[in-house]
């Protein structure tokens, strides 16, 4: 098995070394090769995505992502930011399914911002729609008009193909869990989006066993605090799903704690924690790999069909939450309170 390992920027290398470890204390049969990405990618080669690591990533079977970013990239020309690598390897390798789990371990109940009654038990899946909508959508850019004022432009839309592409990720995600859709959308203002919701009820007679709902975004963005746990699988495009994946992270206590997977038509896919690069605590060894060693379970699962090696990752956190130990982000009263490095080798320990 081929896995292209991307440490990014900031606290990416520190998060990818230990869902690293933990994957050779498998002993699984692993080929892990190292490249440039983000502002490491431009250091090394000029160009957040160097050609050599689109060239690895597309020989892989699997892609292990940490983080990309920093603020001192951001002055750079905008085509050469460390987040348009990002956006390029997803555009590059069809990346088009954003899966994005929000579970709520018992043992962080207290940790999120919320009450424990109102998020204890969440158990939700978020699918995003990764290479379309306003991220993408032609013409874009800014231009200046005959009075001289600017304007900026982005075009939101999508396709028929590429709506009902997702719309089956999340009814065949649904079909394994509660059968329960949840299809966010702008319907009410946005053409875009009525097609969206019209393409996902036609989807649906398919999936008889599956019980679809439909929600503007802005009501979603409510309801995923008012009362989160009456979701099961949420779908919906690129713009919303970054803003409604986000927030459903701290429903979990810290967005430290929420893995992602971006796949393709055959289940190739990237593997990444959700949250970002962190530079202004980079290198100082208190970042949450979890997100990531998380990520490196969904991997298994989903591009390799390893379920009991994905299991084992996740039982491993568990356990070790279990044990008490917390990064400063989760940190409760009590805890034993470790660094990155340290909550590797405590997973490591229960993996064992």
């Amino acid at each position: 098995m081929k896995i292209a390992v991307l440490p990014g920027d900031g606290i990416g290398p520190e998060i990818v070394a230990q869902a690293v470890k933990i994957l050779k204390a498998l002993n699984l049969n692993l080929e892990m090769t190292e490249a440039p990405i983000g502002g490491a990618g431009y250091e090394a080669a000029g160009d957040p995505l160097p050609d050599a690591t689109l060239k690895l990533a597309k020989e892989s079977d699997a892609v292990l992502l940490g983080a990309v970013g920093d603020w001192k990239y951001d002055k750079l020309e905008r085509h050469l930011r460390p987040e348009r690598g990002l956006l390029r390897i997803r555009k590059e390798l069809n990346l088009f399914a954003n899966l994005r789990p929000a579970l709520l371990y018992p043992e962080l109940a207290d940790a999120s911002t919320l009450k424990p009654e109102v998020v204890s038990g969440l158990d939700l899946m978020i699918i995003r729609e990764l290479t379309g909508d306003i991220y993408f959508g032609q013409p874009r850019g800014i231009s200046t008009l005959e009075n001289g004022e600017r304007e900026g432009i982005n075009t939101m839309r999508y396709t028929e193909s590429e709506i009902r592409r997702i719309g089956r990720v999340a009814f065949d995600i649904a079909m394994k869990r509660n059968k329960k859709v949840c299809s966010v959308d702008k319907a009410n203002v946005l053409e875009t989006t009525e097609l969206w919701r019209q393409v996902m009820i036609e989807l649906s007679a398919e999936y008889p066993e599956v019980e679809l709902s439909h929600m503007y975004v802005d009501n979603a963005a409510m309801q995923l605090i008012r009362a989160p746990k009456q979701f099961d699988v949420m779908v919906t495009g690129n713009i919303f799903g970054d803003i409604l994946s986000d927030e459903a992270s701290m429903l979990t206590g810290s967005i430290g704690m929420l893995p992602s997977a971006s796949l393709d038509a055959n289940n190739k896919g990237m593997y990444e924690p959700s949250h970002g690069s962190a530079p202004d605590i980079a290198g100082k060894d208190i970042a949450n790999p979890l997100a990531t060693i998380l990520s490196a379970a969904m991997m298994l699962r989903y591009t390799f069909n390893d379920e009991a090696n994905a299991l084992k990752i996740e039982n491993a956190v568990k356990k070790t939450l279990a044990q008490g130990y917390r990064t400063a982000d989760i940190a409760t009263e009590g805890c034993k309170k470790v660094g990155c490095n340290a909550m590797g080798d405590a997973v490591v320990a229960a993996l064992q």
